[in-house]
């Protein structure tokens, strides 16, 4: 249960903190938050993970990254009821990407391109912009493999 919880919240928020900014900035609009450190920008996102495959012009390209989205998601039910007897931390992480995943799934659908719009830097290095799915990916992932880690660690199995 613990699994459907999470990604229902990460999806809520995600999709909240998208509808604020669509509805509060403009299109390549920025505002400064920390000097330095962090803006708010409004852009969106065609291709994967930091605009891979964002150029690759195709009528498939939709397409494809839908139906990306949707395996992914049926892949990680199935391993949460997989690994949730194990560890029930592992239906938080699993929870975490999969919300994720269903959050820039639903922009695909709504907007045909994910939203993003948190824009962190430093000096003139600036890390690509990224949402809260995308945020809660990855700590989903980080998640994971430190539950693998220590799932190994006690019973010696790889």
């Amino acid at each position: 249960m613990i699994y459907f919880i999470i990604a229902g919240l990460a999806i809520l928020f995600d999709q909240l903190s998208k509808l604020w900014i669509v509805h509060s900035m403009s299109l390549y609009q920025s505002k400064e938050i920390i000097p330095g450190i962090f803006n708010l920008v409004y852009v969106t996102n065609k291709g994967a993970a930091f605009s891979m495959l964002a150029q690759f012009e195709s009528p498939y390209r939709h397409y494809f990254f839908l139906f990306i989205g949707v395996i992914a998601c049926v892949g990680l039910t199935y391993a949460n009821f997989k690994f949730i007897s194990e560890n029930r931390y592992y239906g938080v992480a699993l929870g975490l990407i999969a919300g994720g995943a269903v959050g820039n799934l639903i922009d695909r659908l709504m907007h045909g391109a994910v939203v993003d719009f948190l824009d962190v830097y430093w000096k003139s290095y600036h890390w690509p912009a990224f949402n809260i799915a995308d945020s809660c990916i990855c700590v989903g992932v980080v998640l994971f493999f430190l539950l693998n880690l220590n799932t190994t660690k006690k019973t010696g199995k790889i």
